[in-house]
């Protein structure tokens, strides 16, 4: 599943070697295995963070976004509802911190959103603000990576 504006679609490589990189890794049999933290698939060029955490009402969070690097968010196991919408005219919550390339915005009205389960992928570029981490009806733990592939 691919959901862009159309004036997007074409400048995000969705196939280039840094997303097949990605792919690859996400392939992998030993990933409900992996340490949390960060795993190095290409340097700071393609990267993983596998991470772990319960699933939180959605209002409970914050929109996200990047400048330097899409997320290409992985389920291992649980589910999670991830709300997403073009960043355009989100409001920033905060500076904007290049060193993490973490940005915080509110929530727009109108967003839309996904249920992500275990062996789906999202990918969100940096033109996409999203909120991942929520819950779809009950609380769940989840168990995630997402690949960071820089534009």
């Amino acid at each position: 599943m691919l959901v862009t504006p159309l004036a997007h679609a074409a400048q995000n490589d969705y196939l280039a070697e840094r997303f097949r990189k990605a792919y690859e890794f996400l392939s992998r049999d030993d990933l409900a295995a992996l340490p949390l933290g960060r795993v190095d698939i290409d340097g700071d060029d393609v990267f993983a963070n596998v991470q772990e955490y319960e699933t939180v009402p959605a209002p409970d969070k914050r929109m996200e976004a990047h400048r330097r690097y899409y997320d290409v968010q992985f389920v291992v196991s649980g589910e999670e509802l991830i709300q997403y919408a073009p960043l355009e005219g989100m409001i920033e919550i905060g500076s904007f911190d290049e060193d993490s390339d973490f940005g915080v915005y509110g929530t727009p009205p109108g967003c839309s959103s996904i249920v992500l389960r275990a062996g789906q992928i999202a990918v969100f570029a940096p033109e996409d603000g999203h909120k991942p981490g929520c819950s779809f009806g009950a609380a769940k733990h989840v168990r995630k990576i997402v690949v960071k592939v820089r534009v």
